[in-house]
């Protein structure tokens, strides 16, 4: 029996591939757990629009992604913060990705909410100096701006 997976299946197939498997299969498991439907010409159909949906919904989001990178790419955050004495000075407390991304979005004329997710920041920065951070927009899309971490003179 002929079937089109709504999920990805462990050694069966992936979402929207037409499989063959027996019928007591489908029809006691599959079928009735919502994990495929019978591969009529109508769900052919349904199925074939769905991916080209989501092609169109992926090429969209990439190119969003890309408008934003754009606005991001001169992008220079400068942090004011206590820091012990000497060069290779410590901060007291540490800048993290949500502070970058509140700086950003305050300060950085974006015309779209930078979420902190979106900062692939590893750990806080702990120490002053200049850092290139990532930043991921998109799955293909990820922009470094530069963090600038200098001692506060007050």
């Amino acid at each position: 029996m002929k079937v089109i997976l709504k999920a990805d299946m462990p050694n069966l197939g992936e979402t929207g591939e037409v499989v063959d498997v027996k019928p007591g299969y489908a029809r006691n498991y599959l079928l009735p757990q919502g994990y495929a439907y019978e591969a009529s010409a109508t769900n052919l159909a349904r199925i074939e629009e769905e991916q080209r949906q989501a092609e169109e919904r992926a090429r969209r989001d990439y190119l969003e992604a890309r408008r934003r990178a754009a606005q991001l790419a001169d992008a220079t955050v400068v942090f004011q913060a206590h820091a012990g004495e000497g060069e290779d000075a410590k901060l007291f407390g540490s800048v993290t990705n949500a502070d970058i991304a509140d700086r950003l979005n305050a300060e950085g004329g974006l015309d779209f909410e930078l979420d902190k997710r979106l900062v692939q920041l590893d750990e806080p920065i702990k120490a002053l100096g200049a850092y290139q951070v990532p930043v991921k927009l998109h799955g293909e899309v990820v922009i470094e701006i530069d963090v600038r971490v200098e001692r506060d003179e007050a």
